[in-house]
């Protein structure tokens, strides 16, 4: 089973759609994806605004910037230590 995630993104954030259609095909096959709206917190906002969209794992806390594919968040969950 793979570990749970969180995507970390805004509306209309145009990377984040791509990273977001990245993740479908996985979504599809079993992994939980929380997407978190960093425009809820400044805290957020601050950490990530300019990073966005990043893919942190939920067991670890290890996160995954942009760019990536969906061949990379394979090799990131697969990872045991993030």
């Amino acid at each position: 089973m793979p570990p749970e995630c969180q995507l970390f993104s805004t509306v209309g954030c145009h990377l984040c759609e791509i990273a977001e259609a990245e993740l479908m095909p996985l979504i599809e096959h079993g992994l939980l994806v929380e997407l978190i709206d960093i425009a809820e917190s400044d805290v957020m906002a601050e950490d990530y605004g300019l990073r966005i969209p990043v893919l942190r794992r939920t067991d670890t806390g290890a996160e995954l910037d942009w760019p990536f594919d969906a061949g990379q968040v394979v090799e990131f969950l697969r990872s045991t230590s993030g």
